[in-house]
C-alpha cells in the first residue's frame, strides 16, 4: 500500500510540471548550470521543441541531435528522441537557415525542453549592417505604423546604434559603458563600466561568446557576451572612433594618429599597421580582399585587407569623416568639410559627385540603386547610383549628422535637434515621424527596431 501511494504521488507530481522550459532564453550567463554527472535514469523519450528566437514562430525540419540519437521537428517544431540509458545532456540543433546551437538540457528534471535558434540574416551584427557598410538591412520585414513596446535610458550620449544578436542588444554610451538588453523586454543583462575612456563606435559581434569594443582611450576591449566579464584588452595607443568591423578574427579600424589598423581578436596580435599620416575617425568598409577608409587629409584609401599594402588613394576635395559604403562595384564616400558625396569606381575611377548645402558627416545607405545621405543643411537626399542625379530631397527639420538606415524600403534619418523621420526609399514620401532622435536613428531584428535618441533607446513593432 505504501508503494501504491508513493507511485501516485510521484505521476501527481509529473502532471503538474510545466509543459516545457526555456532555459536557453537569454544570454547563457541566464542559462540552467551544466550538470555531466546527471543523467535520465533509464531509457526515455524527450521532446525538444525548436523555435526561432527572434519571432517566437516553431522551426520545422531542424535535426536535433542527442548522443547518436537524432531526430527531425515536425510541423509543431517538435522532435522526440528516444535516450539510452548512458545519453549524454549535450543537443545539438542545425536547421537551415539558422546558426548552429549546442546547448545542455537538463532532461533529468523535464522530459519536455525548447532550445532557440537565431537566422543570422535577420540579425545586426556591426554598424552599416554589414561589411560593405551600406546601412541597409535586407533581412528584416518590419514597416511603420508602429508601436513602443519598451524603452531603456542610457545615462549619457548614444552617437552609434546598437548592435543586436541572438536576442540581445549591445550598444555603448559616451562614458565608454557597455550595456546588454534582452530585446524582447529591454532588461539590462549586464553593464560593463571600463575604467576611463569613452566611446565614440558601435561594438561588433566576433562569435557567439565575443564581443569586441572600442575605446576613446586607445584600447580594444573583448568582453564575454553572456556576462560582460572582460576577457582582453590591448591598448594601440590612440583614440579610435571607427567602429569594427571583423573577417577571419580580424578587427579592421583607424586611429586618430593615423593609422589603420588590422588586429587579431582573439590572441591580440596586430597583424599589420598602415601610417595614412591623418586622423582617421571614419570606420573601415570590406568588398573582396579590398579595405575603403577615410582620412582627414580628404583622401579614399583602398589597402590590401591581407597586407595592408596601398591599392590607390583618391582625394574627395574636404576631409572624412563618415564611412564609405560599397555597392555594385562602387564606393561611395562623404566629406565633412566638402559637403558632399563622391563615387569612385571599384579601381579608384571619378565617377560623379553631389554637393550640399552643408557639411557632410552623413556615412551614406545604399539600396534599389539609390544613395542616400543627410547633411547639415537639414535635408535627406536620394541620388542615382549610377549617375548621381538627385532623385529627391526631403526637410526632416535639423542637421543631419549619423548615417541614414533603410530597412523593409524605408530611409530613416535622426537629425540633431531631436527627432526621426522615415521616408519611402522610392518617392521620398514621409511615411513615419518620431519625436526623439539625434544621430545613427535604427538598428534591430526581426522583431524589433531599436529607435536611437539622445540618451535613450525604444524597441518598436509594427502595430
Amino acid at each position: 500500500m505504501t508503494r501504491l501511494l508513493a507511485a501516485a504521488a510521484v505521476l501527481a507530481a509529473v502532471a503538474a510540471a510545466p509543459a516545457h522550459a526555456r532555459l536557453d532564453d537569454g544570454p547563457p550567463s541566464v542559462r540552467a548550470p551544466a550538470a555531466a554527472e546527471a543523467r535520465p535514469s533509464g531509457p526515455a523519450v524527450v521532446v525538444v521543441t525548436v523555435v526561432n528566437g527572434d519571432t517566437n514562430r516553431r522551426v520545422r525540419g531542424a535535426k536535433v541531435t542527442i548522443g547518436r540519437r537524432s531526430a527531425v521537428t515536425d510541423a509543431r517544431g517538435e522532435a522526440r528522441v528516444r535516450l539510452p540509458r548512458r545519453a549524454p545532456l549535450v543537443v545539438s540543433v542545425r536547421a537551415r537557415a539558422f546558426t548552429a546551437k549546442e546547448v545542455r538540457l537538463p532532461f533529468q528534471r523535464r522530459r519536455k525542453q525548447t532550445v532557440r535558434v537565431f537566422r543570422p540574416d535577420q540579425q545586426w551584427p556591426m554598424y552599416g549592417a554589414d561589411h560593405r557598410r551600406t546601412q541597409a538591412h535586407s533581412g528584416i520585414a518590419l514597416r511603420p505604423p508602429f508601436r513602443v513596446v519598451w524603452s531603456r535610458g542610457l545615462g549619457s550620449l548614444v552617437e552609434f546604434p546598437a548592435v543586436v544578436s541572438d536576442g540581445f542588444a549591445y550598444v555603448t554610451n559616451y562614458r565608454g559603458h557597455v550595456w546588454a538588453l534582452e530585446m524582447r523586454t529591454g532588461r539590462v543583462a549586464w553593464r560593463y563600466r571600463p575604467r576611463g575612456g569613452k566611446s565614440a563606435s558601435s561594438p561588433a559581434i566576433v562569435d557567439a561568446r565575443r564581443l569586441v569594443v572600442h575605446g576613446m582611450d586607445g584600447t580594444v576591449r573583448v568582453l564575454d557576451r553572456r556576462n560582460g566579464r572582460l576577457l582582453r584588452q590591448v591598448r594601440v595607443g590612440s583614440p579610435i572612433e571607427s567602429s569594427p568591423i571583423l573577417r577571419g578574427g580580424v578587427d579592421y579600424f583607424g586611429t586618430w594618429d593615423g593609422r589603420v589598423v588590422a588586429l587579431e581578436v582573439l590572441t591580440g596580435r596586430v597583424r599589420w599597421s598602415y601610417r595614412a599620416g591623418h586622423k582617421i575617425t571614419s570606420s573601415a568598409a570590406l568588398a573582396g580582399r579590398t579595405l575603403y577608409i577615410g582620412d582627414y587629409g580628404g583622401r579614399l584609401l583602398a589597402l590590401d585587407s591581407r597586407t595592408g599594402r596601398l591599392r590607390w588613394s583618391r582625394g574627395v576635395g574636404g576631409r572624412v569623416y563618415g564611412t564609405p559604403a560599397v555597392a555594385a562595384g562602387r564606393v561611395f564616400v562623404p566629406s565633412s568639410t566638402g559637403g558632399t558625396v563622391t563615387a569612385f569606381s571599384a579601381r579608384g575611377r571619378l565617377l560623379w559627385r553631389v554637393r550640399t548645402g552643408g557639411y557632410v558627416y552623413s556615412s551614406p545607405a545604399v539600396w534599389a540603386g539609390r544613395v542616400y545621405f543627410g547633411s547639415y543643411d537639414g535635408r535627406l537626399y536620394a541620388v542615382s547610383l549610377t549617375r548621381g542625379r538627385v532623385l529627391w530631397t526631403v526637410g526632416v527639420g535639423g542637421p543631419v549628422s549619423g548615417a541614414p538606415t533603410v530597412v523593409a524600403g524605408v530611409v530613416y534619418a535622426g537629425h540633431t535637434r531631436g527627432g526621426i523621420v522615415g521616408a519611402d526609399g522610392r518617392t521620398g514620401r514621409v511615411v513615419f515621424r518620431f519625436g526623439h532622435g539625434e544621430y545613427v536613428p535604427v538598428s534591430g531584428n526581426a522583431k524589433f527596431l531599436l529607435l536611437h535618441g539622445y540618451s535613450r533607446v525604444w524597441a518598436v513593432r509594427p502595430r
